[in-house]
């Protein structure tokens, strides 16, 4: 758990070979940060455009921003030292100072979150970076923690991520809900928005699971992949996870049960803060 990240303080203060840096950040007031080759980091990617919901991370649930929610249940998480917010927008940051979280303001021209991840990972002494998504304010973090487990253990695994069972056929066929399958060590072999694998014989059970979209990276294999173009798969499916199947990079994808609630349009807004209130899980 980091204890006392939102004072913008690392967890263990006593670590040999800290390194201290700065990352600009807004208001002016720039706040330390000491993390080591060794450390743990959650970057949430957060921008103010939404196609569907404009200002979405600073929309209000049960009297929070979003993306206080999102840090606050990242930061619950054991396996992390540090959580950061990298944006490229000043009212985004100056709502993160506001609830005492620490925020990098990033440039504007990245066309996804893993690309704001890799500016921030430049410039950063760690270990390993959690890609944890802006929108999913009732996150569980112990999801977070059976993610990074694998790479903490085995140094050869490069990214890790995590998915559930699929609930019924309807999200099978659902493209909007992307699905995995893995081979029998638990690595992803293919992810896809279509039904896979085609059940010839009608199985009823299905093999796929549903991919939730959190992601540990080790961070020399984020900033390799960062620099290498999409391939056909990454962009007929529009998923950037292909990018590392593509380029020879293995994805560990662990078991978890819970169900992410994304907040991308004004209904699953008032879910979430539906849920909320009567205390529900999704």
């Amino acid at each position: 758990m980091v204890n006392a990240v939102l004072e913008g303080v690392p967890r263990d203060a006593n670590r040999e070979a800290v390194v201290e840096f700065s990352v600009p950040a807004v208001p002016v007031t720039q706040l330390p940060f000491a993390l080591t080759e060794t450390s743990v980091l959650a970057i949430i990617p957060a921008r103010y455009q939404s196609a569907r919901l404009p200002g979405k991370a600073l929309v209000d649930i049960a009297g929070r921003p979003m993306i206080e929610h999102v840090y606050r249940r990242a930061a619950a998480a054991k396996s992390l030292d540090f959580v950061l917010v990298a944006t490229d927008d000043e009212r985004i940051a100056r709502a993160v100072d506001a609830f005492g979280g620490v925020a990098c303001m990033t440039a504007s021209t990245h066309g996804s979150g893993t690309d704001r991840l890799a500016e921030v990972a430049a410039a950063v002494p760690c270990r390993l970076i959690v890609n944890v998504q802006g929108d999913e304010p009732m996150l569980d973090p112990a999801v977070i923690d059976a993610a990074v487990e694998p790479l903490r253990r085995d140094p050869s695994i490069e990214i890790g991520t995590a998915a559930r069972p699929l609930r019924d056929h309807a999200e099978l066929a659902n493209p909007n809900v992307v699905k995995v399958v893995r081979d029998g060590q638990g690595f992803g072999l293919y992810f896809s928005r279509a039904p896979i694998p085609y059940g010839r014989d009608d199985v009823a059970a299905p093999i796929a699971r549903v991919h939730i979209g959190l992601y540990v990276y080790r961070r020399d294999t984020l900033l390799r992949l960062s620099r290498l173009p999409p391939g056909p798969l990454e962009r007929t499916e529009t998923l950037e996870q292909l990018r590392a199947l593509e380029n020879g990079v293995r994805i560990n994808v662990v078991d978890t049960t819970y169900h992410s609630v994304e907040v991308n349009t004004q209904e699953d807004l008032e879910r979430v803060r539906h849920l909320m209130l009567t205390g529900a899980r999704g």
